[in-house]
């Protein structure tokens, strides 16, 4: 629940010393894309900002950022609901995309966020306060992205007591960014002498301004609190002789002096509410059981002490942050009871008050495990689809023990691992559970056992092979069918998200045996495809289809991809839908049905339910560009590129990985060679980092291709053997062939070269037949007007030569049902409605020719 306060300015004092040099730095934030203020606490960052916000000309969108904000969700969520403050409506139409968050949520919603912010006319302001908190690596990703794509006209504020989590080297050096450090926050001295004057009652000579000045060091708190010190001193002099050391000790000693010279009441207030973010007088008498809170409140803002008021009306208030820390410190270390009383009082009334993430946050403080369990039971089903980061956080700030008794707990926080790419973690942590699953089953009934097992075991087989152990991958899936036959319910986590697999995005690389990994394929989608609601088989398919579509096993994987393209179940997973889809493409073009091709890619994302739409869409156009690209459309390729919001200068990441690989190809095209160079050493090191080795050969392949378009074609050489010899155990055909003509070219000549030379370094008789796929790539006619295929041929001909279905097989290398699917086109091709009227067409055929 996003707060009012933390989307208003902050209102200012009456009294302000006048700031002329910063107030000039943060206008000229008004020429780049970014101003950082980067400070300590204490500077007078938020009071700066504010000052300056109140006097803009332009409209402001303001966020006093909190702990809670630190989660996808809640951060854009508020970052959306502040620009509505200015601009109505603004961002309704995409609020949806921020229900269910992902790390992969990231280009979708701030590319929707982006074009929205180009629909406001003019110049427009957006602050976010206390940006130090946000240390969520999503959120931090998303504001980089957002900042490199950001409206000319919108201006990004940043007020922060550290340095930035995401880079900002190429904002710098593009002149996009505004910093303003502690040097530019410090008073000078002629402000010094202004602020004793004008804002405090006492009379001090230049001389002693001049020492504090020199002790403070300029620091704007440190003044502040010498002032209110200095106001109880009988002697003045002697007070300022005691201000030593540097900032943190002096404020430590100015805030203890403070503190110890108010009335007791006071003093137990303070402590009571400093557990509170915000606070009103509601939540302070919840707190402290006192009703004259709004008194107290009152009291404090009069004393000047430290207290900030956020709204206008001053019915909301929070303390400094150095206020805060100090209070929170001497209450957790000096008044432990009174610590934890408050906190679990604070949990009580934010929880009846439906505010049910702050009151997380206390029960946790408070220590009051139960409570946070009962709670986390009562929001999972929400939180595991919209926040999982915050889930995972609560879960692991409390003792195991407190949820030893609630299994679904764990499940979650294991799922998650497997999300986050931690593997190996999350197998450990599952094969920990099972031990402690079992030793619960006395207790469990048997259905709600048989469930949670089988989930589990879900979870292992799909670490196991993630981790290329297939046998072990085996054993946990039949465990899970033991369990749980209908199927896991965790396999429809996550189903209308596009965005999030970026561990899964090339299933072939993540085992290199791939005869191996044909058998264990095969094995289960046999085993799953009857079922009906069972879209995890879905993967299966993918990856067996793209392991005969490397083969070259075109027919097959056409047989296969309508098998699945046919179950509804696969319709409701997204990511698996558009990934069959685009094979389905590639196929189709390999068997030069390219209008059909084009056809199917173009309906292809159409009518997909998912929040992701866009990151489909860049998906598919890629896909396009690359079309074009091989008809010979180079420029009309480059179109893309310059729409995608894409640049051979970003910083890679795995899930762009085959956009970047067809930008790549279309730099190359263009004559970019130096831009696809840089590209290519930043994917290189990427698919280094992930170990995949698919990835690894398709770089080699295109890196090859980039340099026999450069002046320097013989370099080509090196990177093309290289891809043979990594390519060659695992029989790969089409990363090669779909290179097109220019591939062949540069095989040909390299075979050329190697036959040659007296030690070939590269494997020849592979490379042969690479060049005969790729010279047989036209089927050719037979036996009637309608040409078999290559398959088919060898089908007709064993058969011929008097072998059986299941010979057939063994001999091709590939299953029954496929023989049987190559016979049907054959009967049907060959006009014969068996096996003898076949054979003595073959015969007849022979005669005659």
């Amino acid at each position: 629940m996003i707060s009012s306060t933390s989307l208003l300015i902050p209102p200012v004092r009456k009294v302000l010393v006048s700031r002329p040099r910063l107030t000039r730095k943060l206008e000229d934030g008004m020429e780049t894309k970014l101003t950082l203020l980067s400070a300590q606490a204490g500077y007078g960052k938020t009071t700066a900002l504010s000052e300056w916000a109140r006097q803009c000309q332009h409209p402001v969108a303001w966020i006093s950022l909190d702990k809670y904000d630190n989660d996808w969700s809640a951060f854009w969520s508020c970052v959306f609901a502040s620009i509505r403050e200015k601009v109505p409506r603004f961002g309704e139409s995409i609020e949806y995309m921020l229900e269910q968050a992902s790390a992969a949520s990231i280009d979708s919603a701030v590319l929707a966020f982006l074009n929205e912010l180009h629909s406001i006319k003019g110049d427009f302001v957006l602050i976010l306060d206390d940006y130090h908190v946000i240390e969520n690596a999503t959120v931090n990703e998303s504001i980089r992205y957002m900042l490199a794509h950001l409206p000319t006209h919108v201006h990004l504020y940043i007020a922060s007591r550290t340095e930035l989590l995401f880079p900002t080297a190429r904002l710098l050096a593009k002149g996009e960014i505004n910093i303003i450090r502690v040097e530019d926050m410090r008073f000078e001295l002629e402000e010094g002498y202004v602020f004793f004057k004008e804002t405090t009652d006492l009379l001090l000579t230049e001389k002693q301004v001049a020492e504090l000045f020199h002790q403070t060091e300029g620091w704007v708190s440190g003044l502040q609190l010498a002032a209110i010190s200095l106001k109880r001193s009988g002697n003045i002099a002697d007070s300022i002789s005691q201000f030593n050391g540097r900032q943190r000790h002096i404020s430590d000693y100015l805030l203890e002096e403070v503190f110890e010279h108010l009335p007791v009441s006071l003093r137990e207030f303070l402590l009571a509410t400093s557990v509170l973010n915000r606070m009103n007088w509601e939540m302070c008498l919840a707190v402290t059981g006192k009703n004259d809170s709004q008194e107290q409140l009152e009291q404090l803002e009069q004393l000047n002490l430290f207290i900030v008021p956020l709204d206008d009306q001053r019915n909301w208030f929070r303390y400094h942050h150095l206020l805060s820390e100090f209070l929170q410190q001497l209450s957790a270390r000096e008044h432990t009871e009174l610590w934890r009383q408050s906190h679990q009082r604070a949990a009580v009334w934010h929880e009846n008050e439906g505010l049910y993430e702050e009151a997380m946050e206390h029960y946790i403080k408070a220590q009051q495990s139960n409570d946070a369990v009962r709670l986390i039971d009562r929001l999972l089903p929400d939180l595991m689809l919209a926040k999982g980061s915050v889930l995972v956080r609560w879960i692991t700030s409390l003792p195991e023990s407190s949820y030893e008794h609630m299994p679904t707990f764990e499940l979650f926080y294991i799922s998650n691992l497997l999300m986050e790419g931690e593997w190996r973690q999350g197998l450990h942590r599952a094969e920990q559970a099972e031990k402690r699953f079992e030793a619960m089953r006395a207790f469990i009934p048997e259905p709600a056992f048989n469930q949670l097992m089988g989930n589990l075991y879900y979870l292992c087989g799909i670490f196991s092979y993630l981790q290329q152990d297939l046998p072990l991958t085996s054993k946990y899936f039949e465990l899970s069918e033991l369990h749980l036959p209908e199927a896991s319910s965790f396999q429809k986590i996550s189903s209308k998200r596009y965005q999030g697999h970026e561990g899964f995005m090339d299933l072939l690389s993540l085992s290199n045996n791939l005869h191996e990994v044909e058998l264990f394929l095969l094995k289960w989608i046999k085993t799953w495809e009857k079922k009906k609601n069972y879209p995890f088989v879905g993967y299966h398919y993918l990856s067996y289809c793209l392991l005969l579509y490397e083969w070259n096993r075109l027919e097959e994987a056409e047989l296969y991809l309508e098998q699945a393209m046919n179950r509804e179940d696969l319709r409701t997973n997204v990511w698996i839908w558009i990934h069959i889809g685009l094979a389905s493409f590639w196929v189709q073009r390999a068997l030069g049905k390219e209008s059909q091709a084009m056809e199917w890619l173009n309906d292809l994302g159409s009518n997909v339910d998912s929040p992701d739409q866009q990151a489909i869409w860049k998906r598919i156009k890629a896909e396009q560009a690359q079309l074009l690209l091989s008809q010979g459309q180079p420029q009309q390729a480059c179109e893309w590129l310059e729409q995608s919001g894409m640049s051979y200068a970003d910083e890679v990441t795995p899930r762009y990985f085959e956009e970047y690989l067809i930008m790549v190809r279309i730099l190359a095209a263009n004559k970019r060679i130096e831009e696809a160079k840089q590209l290519l050493e930043q994917l290189e090191r990427l698919a280094d980092k992930e170990n995949r080795l698919r990835g690894r050969i398709k770089l080699k392949i295109l890196q090859s291709i980039v340099l026999w378009q450069s002046d320097y074609p013989k370099e080509a050489f090196v990177p093309l053997e290289m891809a043979l010899r990594l390519s060659e155990p695992a029989g790969y055909i089409r990363s090669f062939l779909d290179e097109g003509p220019l591939m062949v070219e540069m095989l040909s000549q390299l075979v050329k070269e190697q036959q040659e030379a007296a030690k070939p370094r590269m494997p020849l008789k592979y490379t042969h037949q690479i060049l005969e796929a790729a010279n047989s790539g036209q089927p050719y006619k037979t036996l009637s007007n309608e040409a078999l295929t290559e398959q088919e041929e060898k089908v007709l001909v064993l058969l011929t030569e008097g072998f059986i279905y299941k010979e057939i097989a063994v001999r091709l290398n590939i299953t029954l049902d496929t023989v049987k699917f190559h016979m049907k086109n054959v009967y049907r091709k060959l006009g014969v409605s068996n096996r003898t009227q076949a054979i003595q067409r073959v015969k007849q055929h022979r005669l005659l020719n």
